[in-house]
């Protein structure tokens, strides 16, 4: 049975939603969004801290989705486009917002990132810096471009736990969920 992309969204995409997208993920895009969330907040006149590692968040997170969403098969094309990525920021309580985050991902793919959150779980806050120090001065990048730091930078800046899972969608394609909390 395939996972229920628009019915997961639409469940997470209630309540005092800051801001929210559904569709391709493009640097112009991101541009965008970055600029609507930085005009929310300050509409929202949040505190400077909390403004400043939303923002911080949401930059990384937006970055982990145009450079790890995969165009999967042929049908996630046809039915929602290449590229296709989901976000939803929203605050929960008064110093706290949760950012959910979902993209496909090739069944291939899988056991590596849940191997890095999993790591990135199960380590504290100070080990996380560590960790961080380590794949910043090891000058290895994957075969996206990327070094890992995203998720590592995510966690480290929230010390929360993710939260997350992988649903399938085609018979090698999984939509990726992740939700992160963010407070002050």
């Amino acid at each position: 049975m395939e996972f229920d992309v628009e019915g997961w969204y639409k469940k997470v995409n209630q309540g005092d939603v800051v801001l929210s997208h559904a569709g391709s993920i493009s640097t112009k895009a991101i541009t965008m969004i970055l600029d609507d969330i930085e005009q929310a907040l300050f509409e929202r006149s949040e505190k400077s801290k909390l403004k400043k590692k939303i923002y911080n968040v949401v930059v990384e997170a937006l970055q982990n989705l145009y450079h790890h969403t995969d165009n999967a098969s042929k049908k996630v094309i046809d039915v929602f486009g290449e590229k296709f990525a989901t976000f939803v920021l929203k605050k929960e309580s008064e110093n706290t917002y949760v950012f959910y985050s979902g993209n496909f991902i090739y069944e291939k793919n899988i056991k590596l990132l849940r191997d890095r959150i999993n790591q990135i779980n199960y380590l504290t806050v100070e080990e996380l810096k560590i960790l961080y120090k380590l794949i910043l001065n090891n000058n290895e990048f994957s075969d996206k471009g990327g070094g890992g730091l995203g998720l590592v930078d995510i966690a480290k800046r929230t010390g929360c736990k993710f939260e997350y899972s992988f649903n399938s969608y085609t018979e090698n394609c999984y939509f990726f969920c992740l939700k992160v909390t963010i407070s002050v």
